[in-house]
């Protein structure tokens, strides 16, 4: 038997009691006529187990076998959501409270069967259930702020006692083997834990704050298979270039954006595409943040002059095919990719750009001669992150006329743009661009355009009130918006003549370069996010 889990109704669910649901590994997953239960079980022949629940129930139950996976996916919505683990570190905290009268730390607070151990436990486990990138553990004068970025947004979801900070973050030290009597100075370390047979990685990083010190955990899961470049949101002319570029035999990649944006997902993506027994792909990078089975990654460490620039100029001589430098920083390292992409390298790197067109004349900036990168450079990306809407729970509506002036200006739609508009989305759902899943409560077929030849008639946004698969946000996932500035010969001469990026962008423009705003309001239009994150991560172009 098997069902998605975030789909069983909870009441039904809850007819087992947590503890003997996992004593039994029996999920109660549908109710028929007569009162039967319906359950799930790993082992159906379990004679007793099945006994104790019949009366445990007090109604007859019919018995189906279902996988490993699934029982433990359904058994996680005993503790999914964020007020049963509050109350779970409610029930912890009270046993501290009861023990401590002070902050003062011992061996005891910590140990692996402390209440402190258990409180830990509890919030890593309820941000990798919930899908946050990061855990934020904040002091504050009277208490400690607990906060989750799930989806790029940060959430506060705990107020812990402001005396269980010092043993709380002493824990946490420990289980990154950092040193916990050094509270002056920044620290960082890296630790591992299985979840539902997956392996996650969090990278800890702790900093002396004014109200104590504040620990920031990066999720990441190291069991996760690398998304395509159509699952991360790439279609129609950026995947094509893409696609053309990390098959060239040398030449560098670039992926700009800020922090968080998702670049090194997209390089991660991309190097797991090429690789094979046959190449050899050497990476440096800050942290290393997603291991590549077969390829050779190393970590900087300025300490011992493992900097960008030296490692690269390690990996040069480590006859390696494709290059990856986790981030382009200064001159030496720039120039040291540019000689590496002419001498047969294929190299792939990030910039930290608003766009795909300032990256050029930051390299500029950086003292590498123009007919260099004009030589060397066959793609650039620019991107950000949005988040997805829901579509359990994602409505459609029809913007009024001040909602369409409005989107009119910021998008610069007039006379033939919308033309262009309606066959980029033509084009968009051709590619399977919010082409399926309908939303469970809105009848609005997918496949319908959400322009005409001179308007926008259609728009989705999120639910206000959500729904359990989203946790009531309305957005669930993340989905990238991307503009990919292919270095033609036209782009060539203007690199070389020493030419604005004001001047780049128009030619790639006319070049056939979609804008992360237009690539964006195409996904807004095929359902896939609103107009509202558009905006909220391309304010400088807004």
């Amino acid at each position: 038997m098997e069902f998605a889990a975030r789909d069983l109704p909870r009441e039904i669910v809850e007819l087992i009691p947590e503890r003997v649901a996992r004593q039994h590994r029996a999920i109660a997953f549908q109710t028929g006529e007569d009162g039967v239960v319906f359950i799930a079980m790993e082992d159906p022949d379990d004679v007793p187990a099945i006994s104790f629940l019949q009366k445990q129930l007090g109604k007859p139950v019919r018995v189906h076998i279902a996988t490993t996976t699934t029982i433990q996916s359904a058994l996680d919505l005993y503790s999914g959501d964020a007020s049963n683990v509050g109350s779970e570190i409610e029930r912890v905290i009270a046993i501290q409270e009861k023990d401590d009268a002070d902050e003062v730390v011992d061996k005891a607070d910590v140990a692996e069967d402390s209440p402190i151990a258990q409180t830990v436990n509890l919030v890593i486990d309820y941000g990798v259930k919930n899908g946050a990138s990061d855990i934020h553990i904040e002091p504050r004068e009277n208490f400690v702020v607990v906060r989750y970025r799930v989806d790029g947004i940060l959430r506060e979801v705990n107020k812990l006692p402001r005396k269980v900070l010092g043993a709380l973050v002493s824990r946490i030290k420990i289980l990154a083997n950092l040193k916990i009597d050094e509270h002056r100075a920044p620290q960082d370390g890296r630790f591992k834990i299985v979840v539902n047979n997956h392996v996650y990685a969090l990278r800890v990083s702790t900093l002396p704050i004014v109200d104590g010190e504040k620990v920031v955990m990066r999720i990441l899961d190291e069991s996760s298979k690398p998304a395509t470049l159509e699952e991360l949101g790439y279609w129609g002319g950026a995947l094509e270039a893409v696609q053309q570029a990390i098959v060239q035999p040398h030449g560098m990649v670039l992926v700009t954006g800020p922090t968080g944006s998702g670049k090194s997902t997209s390089l991660f993506s991309v190097l797991s595409m090429l690789n094979s027994p046959g190449v050899n792909i050497s990476t440096v990078e800050d942290p290393v943040e997603y291991r590549i089975f077969g390829a050779n990654q190393t970590q900087v460490n300025p300490l011992a002059g493992m900097t960008f620039s030296g490692g690269l100029r390690a990996l040069l001589r480590q006859d390696p095919n494709i290059i990856m430098v986790g981030e382009i920083r200064d001159g030496e390292t720039a120039d040291l990719a540019v000689q590496a992409a002419l001498t047969g390298h294929l190299v792939f790197s990030t910039l930290h750009t608003n766009n795909a067109a300032t990256c050029l004349p930051r390299l500029l900036d950086m003292k590498i001669e123009p007919f260099l990168i004009a030589s060397t450079v066959r793609i650039i990306i620019g991107q950000r992150l949005v988040r997805r809407l829901c579509t359990d729970c994602r409505e459609t509506y029809e913007p009024d006329a001040a909602h369409q002036e409005k989107m009119y200006k910021i998008f610069q739609l007039k006379g033939e743009a919308f033309k262009r508009l309606h066959e980029l989305e033509a084009n968009a759902l051709a590619a399977g661009i919010g082409a399926t899943n309908p939303s469970k409560t809105n009848t609005a077929d997918p496949k319908t355009f959400g322009t005409s030849g001179n308007a926008i008639v259609r728009l989705w946004r999120a639910h206000e009130d959500g729904c359990n698969t989203c946790n009531h946000t309305g957005y669930h996932g993340r989905i990238g918006i991307y503009e990919v500035l292919r270095n033609t010969d036209d782009i060539q001469q203007l690199i070389v003549s020493n030419a604005t990026s004001e001047k780049l962008q128009e030619q790639a423009l006319q070049d056939g370069m979609l804008t992360m705003q237009t690539d964006g309001l195409v996904k807004a239009l095929r359902g896939q996010t609103s107009i509202e994150e558009i905006l909220r991560v391309t304010a400088e172009k807004a």
